[in-house]
């Protein structure tokens, strides 16, 4: 299947609605806290502005349940965008209400529209086509360029596509760096390939696991998903959290690993606690050592070794999930560590996941990594082997492109 792309549309003064993915961070003061998903659609933008587009712009913001609310209006959104831009940004005061009509109906070339958050239409996330119908209205082009909302079915991302035929639809720069890094990772990376699986719980990765087994050289699960591995293997994880009814799962991805000569890595060592607290005493100990009535909240220094050690001769180095809950000082050593380990490492570096993306800002190595996701589950279910609903409305017969 080939892609459409952007650069394959003849849009040079024409008015193109490109479904961004703005969904970023506020503090208590309705202050954005991280940019980078703003900044990564800033390509494409810029791209359209080149061309001297009428650009419109949709995006959601957090869950506002099909109706305005001001707490996930895009005001701050287009404040950012003038600052990063240098360029006036008009902001309607609805999605497909009269406003937006209006200012996407006079909109001229060279000019921005963004409209307000496009989860206050209820039929947003219902991928409702009278909805995709309006906002195709609009424009006559699209491009989508939101990854991280592409596993979705809604009425920005995939009803809308069915209005457009495949000379007025393609996917943007950052969706397609998202496609190439993930997608075609998968298919031929250079190798040795490591993957790095953390994270809380194996239910939510049990998939993109059993997917990356047969493609990988070697697999380091950690974080507390970990111990639902070493309870698999017989032993004693105290309270950690484990998924009891994963057990049979978690020994058949160790088996299979063996039998496809994947060398399987698991934290060695621990740092335990009695309760999940700031304040909480804490215990370095082995696997073999975790005291019945403690959690385990981080791996241990001896395993960010050994995870050294193993990325020693690797050229292509995926991670997706955290090794502990590295939000609290006393729990974040162990994930800190690694992330500076790959840094220093001269593989092929790809970041998926919210949380592993924020770790990595935390440390400070972000421009160490070769390409950081901008989407959590879908670079997920990317992993998982699956095609997203918002990239397959963009494919075509065709020889798939390099």
């Amino acid at each position: 299947m080939k892609l459409l792309t952007i650069k394959d549309l003849e849009l040079a003064g024409k008015k193109v609605f490109i479904r961004c993915d703005f969904n970023v961070p506020l503090d208590e003061f309705g202050n954005i806290t991280d940019d980078r998903r703003i900044r990564a659609a800033l390509q494409t933008i810029r791209f359209c502005l080149d061309h001297e587009c009428a650009i419109i712009l949709a995006s959601h913001m957090g869950r506002p349940k099909g109706e305005f609310n001001e707490k996930y209006s895009l005001k701050p959104v287009a404040k950012r965008l003038h600052a990063l831009l240098h360029h006036d940004i008009a902001l309607a005061k609805d999605v497909v209400g009269p406003d937006a009509v209006e200012k996407a109906k006079a909109l001229q070339g060279g000019e921005i529209l963004l409209l307000e958050n496009v989860r206050f239409e209820p039929g947003e996330t219902k991928n409702d086509m009278d909805l995709a119908k309006k906002f195709a209205s609009m424009a006559e082009f699209y491009v989508n360029d939101a990854f991280g909302v592409s596993h979705r079915a809604h009425a920005s991302v995939e009803a809308i596509t069915h209005f457009f035929d495949e000379n007025h639809k393609g996917a943007g720069f950052l969706l397609q760096k998202e496609i190439k890094y993930f997608h075609k990772l998968l298919k031929k990376p250079t190798r040795p390939f490591m993957a790095i699986v953390g994270g809380s719980k194996v239910s939510g990765k049990l998939e993109a696991l059993i997917n990356l087994l047969p493609k990988v050289d070697k697999l380091v699960v950690g974080g507390a998903m970990a111990f639902t591995f070493w309870k698999a293997r017989g032993y004693e994880v105290g309270q950690s959290l484990v998924e009891d009814d994963l057990l049979e799962d978690a020994a058949h991805i160790m088996d299979e690993a063996k039998r496809l000569g994947v060398k399987f890595y698991l934290p060695i060592d621990f740092v335990v606690a009695p309760e999940f607290k700031e304040d909480s005493p804490v215990k370095y100990v082995t696997f073999q050592e975790i005291p019945k009535d403690w959690i385990g909240l981080d791996i241990g220094l001896a395993s960010t070794r050994l995870f050294r050690e193993a990325l020693g001769d690797v050229q292509t180095i995926l991670w997706n999930g955290p090794m502990g809950v590295y939000e609290m000082d006393k729990f974040s050593r162990g994930s800190f560590k690694l992330a500076n380990y790959v840094a220093e490492s001269y593989a092929t570096k790809i970041i998926g996941g919210g949380d592993t993306a924020d770790l990595i800002q935390r440390v400070g190595v972000d421009d160490e990594m070769t390409f950081i996701s901008t989407g959590g589950g879908a670079s997920l279910e990317l992993l998982e082997g699956k095609n997203l609903p918002g990239i397959a409305a963009l494919q075509v017969d065709g020889d798939e492109d390099e």
